[in-house]
């Protein structure tokens, strides 16, 4: 297995494959990591994959590892949806110099928080994604954009944007909520995760969206839907969840 740090235009990122077996049609992930995380943080999902036949890309967000500007965690989220549009972009940015570089293989795409949240985004607006893995995501970008505000408002810290560009701000994340238009999703497999007593990205954003919109799609094909429900787990994925949802995607590549 071998671990490559690269830079594909702008975007550092480790390119993880196994160089005895891969070849340009080996299958590939592009997996994105979560808030104050970073691109090597996430090395044991990239092990996994590996070691069923996978290619995986972990890149460096905006403003984190490499890319990190030394903000405190108060700038850095009052920056997190600019984080999570600029991944959304990335994302294409990275699929199509997949092609440039001589890769072929069929492209799955993960995330763990903030890169579930992304993840579940870029299934909103792209048809190139052949599965995904959603760790502790929500697909609610109204919502949980409106309780970010709350709370930074009952903290007592100042909302860095003016009611103007609130609005502005909701008008674009209502492009790419999933909660809205879930038929997006065209029946592609995807696998959720999440800790009933999540916090952060709160289970009650997510789980009831899949109850109520997204699992009646998927009525007639149920193998390709799977939520798993982590009891007595928080805002941390547990060994169980990992391993399923890489199991999931080399699956579903193959």
């Amino acid at each position: 297995m071998k671990v490559v740090n690269e830079t594909w235009g702008d975007i550092p990122l480790l390119h993880v494959f196994d160089e005895e077996k891969a070849t340009p049609d080996t299958p590939i992930v592009l997996f994105i990591h979560g808030f104050e995380s970073a691109k090597e943080h996430n090395l044991h999902y990239a092990y996994n994959l590996v070691q069923q036949g996978v290619r995986v890309l972990l890149p460096d967000a905006m403003l984190h590892g490499e890319r990190g500007q030394n903000l405190s965690v108060v700038e850095l989220s009052a920056r997190f949806w600019e984080v999570v549009l600029t991944n959304i972009q990335e994302v294409k940015k990275i699929y199509e110099a997949l092609s440039e570089r001589g890769f072929t293989g069929r492209f799955g795409l993960a995330g763990t928080s903030m890169g579930g949240i992304t993840t579940l985004g870029c299934l909103k607006v792209y048809d190139f994604i052949e599965t995904a893995a959603v760790y502790m995501g929500t697909p609610s970008y109204i919502r949980l954009a409106e309780g970010q505000l709350a709370q930074m408002k009952e903290q007592g810290f100042d909302v860095p944007l003016s009611d103007e560009d609130q609005q502005k701000l909701m008008a674009t994340l209502r492009y790419f909520d999933l909660s809205e238009e879930p038929e997006k999703l065209n029946l592609r497999p995807v696998y959720f995760w999440h800790g009933k007593l999540d916090k952060t990205v709160p289970f009650g954003l997510t789980y009831p969206v899949y109850e109520q919109k997204i699992k009646p799609l998927y009525a007639d094909v149920p193998e390709r839907l799977q939520f798993d429900v982590a009891k007595h787990d928080g805002h941390k994925v547990n060994r169980a969840g990992m391993l399923a949802g890489t199991a999931w995607l080399a699956d579903h590549l193959r």
